[in-house]
């Protein structure tokens, strides 16, 4: 491989972590692109942003600045709130107006938003941001370490509404975010961890900065210090925003943004096909319309999004590891890939170390083989196989996989009976012993990406973890993923991350059969919409051609 003048002057500047990174890219162990992400996380985010990479439809916009974006989404469930949300059309809604310390961009990783670089203490249990001097909310008063501070507390505070505790717990407590001065703020974690910024960053929606003294109803003021700033809403119907002339960084080009909410992706798609709409989510059930379509097209970045099916350790038929293996080996991944997901999946082992990781280790591809999954039956004291239920929400194409998880395992003499519930009622409050998700014997789920494999391995393997639906415990497990998580470097990473895939492809407390890719619809007239996999859509440099 031939040498890289910027690696080699940043070899000297940089310390040992850096290095063995450069080592494995050197010996073509890791990919380039994948390196640039890890530049990222340990704070070498000049190197980062010298890299010609970009999040998909950066290219400089071919249109006239001006005019008005429309953009289609179903409606958010419930108050679009910062602290508590989880759907997509409100990840979408607060891209236009909140901010975060660092943004995760598909190519180049972690980059610089409201705060200018990061760095961790020798342990990784301390790590400090700089902030980004001169960034004004909307309302004119100037961010500060106070506001970063604040914002935390609430997203960390066990007794209140926070939808991200399941990403903090036991790794950063309330009164463990700290001002330094105006400018700087440390965060002292519960425990090591090497991939900590990623908890600051875009993958954490609900951590956008908001004032100190938010004190509820966000949608009377959608207050942030993003590029729009609001203009109208109305519950249920929409919300518009204006271009923010106070903004820090490059104005937007667009005057207005104006996001509709719709029943359902029907209603949204012919909508776009009147010409009503310049944007909306895309989902494999309407892909023949977009597919040939001229006036319309489809972007696509990869993503660790994934549809997981949980089998509870705890209970009959799963009790016995040689049972749930059986049951993946029923699924053929490659049709599911290519003929429910249309192409846009890639076949994944049963554990959730997605390929766009940098730590994620190449291993077999495991595949459908009715044969041995008769043996283990047998071995299992099942041979003739047994009859199960599989509960699942009526969301995206999980009804669709359901049904061909049913065929599929027919071919093994598994009768699998189906309960598709709505989503309200499937996740009921969310808590062990009141929600169907986490109670179920066997569940199908949506899990949305993440930047990091850190908040899938703890939340749904691990023994305390607060979406742990498999009831998985397992003491060896466990240790491992700490391991994982104090690691620094790339190396220690990977071999850790070998010892937990291997371990979940032996016990398989989960099925996860395919990595989704996300993907945004487009007008074809539209350019430089700039997009996430978890649903944020920014459209500070889109205009209409």
């Amino acid at each position: 491989m031939r040498k890289s003048p910027a690696i080699d002057l940043l070899r000297r500047l940089s310390g040992d972590l850096w290095n063995v990174a450069v080592d494995e890219h050197v010996e073509g162990h890791l990919s380039r692109r994948d390196l640039i992400r890890y530049a990222s996380l340990i704070g070498l985010t000049g190197f980062a942003a010298s890299q010609n990479f970009g999040i998909i439809g950066q290219a400089r916009a071919q249109g006239k600045p001006g005019g008005t974006i429309r953009v289609g989404v179903d409606s958010p469930s419930g108050a679009i709130d910062p602290v508590t949300i989880t759907s997509p059309p409100a990840i979408t809604v607060l891209s236009q107006v909140g901010e975060y310390l660092v943004f995760d961009d598909a190519d180049k990783g972690l980059v610089p938003s409201l705060a200018l670089s990061w760095e961790a203490n020798d342990k990784g249990d301390v790590w400090t941001f700089k902030l980004r001097p001169g960034v004004k909310f909307h309302d004119g008063r100037v961010m500060s370490a106070k506001d970063v501070v604040a914002s935390f507390d609430r997203l960390v505070d066990p007794n209140g509404p926070s939808s991200a505790l399941s990403a903090y717990k036991g790794l950063l407590s309330k009164g463990a975010i700290k001002a330094v001065d105006d400018m700087t703020v440390s965060f002292t974690l519960d425990a090591p961890n090497g991939n900590f910024p990623f908890y600051v960053s875009s993958d954490v929606v609900n951590c956008i900065i908001i004032p100190a003294d938010f004190s509820g109803n966000y949608e009377a003021s959608f207050m942030g210090t993003g590029p729009f700033k609001l203009d109208t809403f109305q519950a249920k119907k929409g919300v518009s925003f204006v271009r923010n002339d106070e903004y820090w960084g490059e104005k937007a080009l667009p005057d207005r943004i104006e996001i509709t909410f719709f029943d359902d992706y029907q209603a949204i798609l012919l909508a776009m096909q009147a010409g009503q709409m310049d944007i909306m989510p895309y989902t494999p059930r309407l892909a023949p319309a977009f597919d040939h379509n001229p006036s319309l097209k489809i972007l696509t970045i990869p993503s660790s999004a994934y549809d997981e099916v949980h089998m509870r350790v705890d209970q009959t038929p799963f009790k016995d590891k040689r049972v749930r293996r059986a049951m993946a080996l029923t699924i053929d991944r490659d049709a599911v890939t290519k003929g429910l997901l249309k192409g846009r999946a890639t076949p994944a082992n049963d554990h959730p170390f997605a390929p766009i990781f940098p730590s994620a280790v190449e291993m077999p591809q495991r595949k459908q083989d009715i044969a041995e999954a008769k043996r283990l039956l047998a071995e299992a004291g099942v041979p003739n196989g047994f009859e199960v239920t599989l509960t699942t929400e009526q969301a995206y194409s999980l009804p669709d996989y359901a049904v061909l998880m049913q065929n599929f395992a027919k071919l093994a003499g598994i009768d699998i009976k189906l309960n598709v519930e709505p989503q309200d009622s499937y996740y009921g409050e969310a808590v062990y012993g009141k929600s169907d998700w986490l109670d179920s014997v066997m569940g199908l789920t949506d899990y949305g990406h993440r930047g990091t494999p850190d908040i899938f391995l703890n939340a749904t393997l691990r023994s305390t973890g607060t979406w742990n639906a498999a009831h998985f415990n397992n003491p060896t497990y466990d240790g491992l993923v700490a391991q994982y998580a104090a690691s620094r470097d790339l190396k220690s990473q990977r071999e850790a991350a070998t010892k937990i895939q291997e371990l979940l492809m032996d016990e398989t407390p989960l099925i996860i059969a395919y990595f989704s890719k996300f993907c945004l619809v487009t007008a074809a007239k539209v350019q430089g919409v700039r997009f996430t996999a978890i649903s944020h859509v920014l459209l500070d440099r889109a205009t209409v051609a």
